[in-house]
């Protein structure tokens, strides 16, 4: 027997005025979601323990039969992983963003939906400038991601 686990993450989202207060996944028009759940069964879980954050990463492991409170080390490992990014013992990766800032104000996590090559550029330039400064032997290195989503090893 086959199996499938359909995880539509994130996909709840907020209630919205201009839906008439319905998520858009309420006022969505979604007939082949709709068969596939009248064909299923459809359940609801916590894969989350409490004392992690409660994240689609954290979820994932746990649905794909990891236990996260033993394997879960963060969302950065993983989209290196995703990437292809062997990371050694001794390494550390950090997810980052690339934000938009106005008046001490973060208003923008995504730096406005800047492309993956303008992301590129600008790591780039970080990366030059790290470069220059004192590591103190430890070499710092942004690998771009999609976006404005990157990983710093």
């Amino acid at each position: 027997m086959k199996y499938a686990i359909i995880i539509p993450d994130g996909c709840a989202d907020e209630p919205q005025s201009s839906l008439g207060g319905r998520t858009p996944l309420q006022a969505a028009n979604v007939p082949q979601m709709d068969a596939v759940a009248a064909a299923g069964v459809v359940g609801r879980a916590n894969h989350v323990p409490a004392s992690l954050p409660p994240g689609s990463d954290v979820a994932n492991l746990s649905l794909l039969g990891y236990n996260p409170l033993e394997h879960f080390t963060g969302r950065a490992p993983l989209e290196a992983a995703a990437q292809g990014i062997s990371l050694g013992e001794n390494d550390w990766a950090i997810r980052c963003n690339l934000v938009t800032i106005q008046d001490q104000t973060m208003r923008d996590f995504t730096a406005g939906h800047i492309s993956t090559e303008e992301a590129r550029e600008l790591l780039a330039a970080a990366q030059g400038q790290l470069a220059q400064e004192k590591t103190g032997g430890d070499r710092l290195e942004f690998i771009a991601g999609v976006s404005y989503r990157n990983l710093l090893i």
